[in-house]
């Protein structure tokens, strides 16, 4: 028999990306969701009664639970995102563990698409400072070149090995094993308010942060998304959130 011809790997079938997805897919999430939590513990199953009220009369209580900390009752809903971006980003997102369930795609079950990560020009490229207390800074346009090119002679050369190891006959599981983390992937990410104002506080900068953070870009542009979706969501316990420093209740 012979051999299964060697795939041919070209600058044109490769998708170069700068930028992130996120999707609400689900949601279950309102501020009466809070105050219902919240009312249980004085008005029994009356508490049932804030559901069918308007949150905004009830705004006070919602800061109070954040500004105090009472977190529980920031629990009892649930947001499901669909988020797209570099298997790195992952990596760094499945840190956070309590109240967050995930699904990514397998590398053992379906080819993976050449779609790979190439900052924008707008990503700052150079550190400076020592760990704790550095910051990033604009790169040159030669480095910006710099890293565009490197990048994508690297996707090509490693899609291309990737390519030739499953005409082999390798699993899909091992032939994986050369392919980078600039690769783009996908997964469900489902949490409830609490649980993702934890992700923001360290995901995020933002002027009203009472903790300083110094999240990787990456990261973070799929927390701003996130972000905008869950603000439309429960605008009172938003507000909450940012007039009290951001710190997760």
């Amino acid at each position: 028999m012979g051999r299964t011809p060697t795939p041919v790997t070209t600058p044109e079938s490769l998708t170069f990306r700068s930028d992130v997805t996120v999707e609400l897919v689900k949601s279950s999430a309102s501020d009466a969701d809070v105050l219902f939590a919240a009312r249980v513990s004085t008005a029994g199953e009356q508490s049932l009664d804030e559901l069918k009220k308007d949150p905004e009369r009830s705004k006070g209580l919602i800061n109070y639970l954040m500004r105090d900390r009472h977190g529980s009752p920031f629990e009892h809903n649930s947001m499901t995102f669909f988020i797209s971006a570099p298997i790195f980003v992952f990596r760094e997102f499945m840190r956070h563990r309590v109240g967050w369930s995930y699904n990514e795609e397998s590398g053992r079950y379906r080819e993976l698409e050449p779609v790979f990560y190439v900052p924008g020009t707008d990503r700052k490229l150079v550190q400076q400072g020592r760990p704790g207390k550095y910051v990033f800074v604009e790169g040159t346009p030669e480095q910006h070149s710099a890293v565009k090119g490197a990048l994508e002679e690297s996707y090509e050369q490693s899609y291309a090995a990737y390519q030739r190891l499953l005409a082999e006959g390798v699993a899909r599981e091992v032939a994986r094993s050369v392919l980078p983390v600039g690769l783009y992937s996908s997964m469900y990410a489902t949490c409830n308010a609490r649980s993702l104002m934890h992700f923001l506080g360290l995901r995020t900068q933002h002027e009203l942060a009472k903790v300083p953070s110094f999240p990787q870009r990456e990261i973070e542009m799929v927390g701003e998304k996130m972000e905008a979706e869950w603000a439309k969501l429960m605008p009172l316990t938003y507000a909450a959130y940012n007039a009290n420093g951001r710190v997760a209740p």
